[in-house]
């Protein structure tokens, strides 16, 4: 027996489709994708959820190793921090940046570990860096597959 569960919103809460941008800075979901989102098909989320995911999942792969997740999951639950659980631990880090990168002291005691290249670097910048990295993934994927489509509907 599976236990459905439907694709919550990505939205966070700070959308900028609503002043002309193509891609929400808040949530990195397209313009369409924000208004039509209530419309979809669980299938249809689940496709965006996904995407979404798997940008983060990579960036913040690429900065952190995570040493002992259930450390991190423990740490997340105990500092009542927003997250969701079916979702890659990585994005569960970026969660736990978001609400208090500047605030964490040791790593270690989250089960995370950062990578070489970024181990000098505060943690504030380290999500920051993200957060501008995966606005600009979710940009390239649009300027680069849907924005084309779009402009040769428009022609008609």
């Amino acid at each position: 027996m599976s236990v459905f569960n439907p694709v919550k919103t990505p939205c966070v809460g700070i959308c900028s489709t609503g002043i002309g941008d193509s891609v929400c800075r808040g949530c990195k979901r397209f313009s369409h994708e924000v208004i039509h989102w209530n419309g979809y098909t669980e299938a249809q989320r689940q496709i965006i959820a996904q995407r979404l995911e798997g940008y983060l999942t990579q960036l913040v792969a690429n900065r952190f190793t995570i040493v002992d997740e259930a450390l991190l999951l423990t740490q997340i639950e105990h500092q009542q921090i927003n997250f969701k659980p079916e979702q890659s631990p990585y994005c569960w880090v970026f969660d736990l940046l978001r609400a208090g990168a500047s605030q964490i002291a040791t790593l270690a005691d989250y089960g995370l570990q950062l990578n070489t290249p970024w181990r000098d670097l505060p943690l504030p910048t380290i999500r920051d860096d993200i957060d501008k990295d995966f606005y600009a993934l979710s940009c390239a994927y649009y300027e680069r597959y849907i924005a084309p489509g779009l402009a040769a509907t428009e022609q008609f």
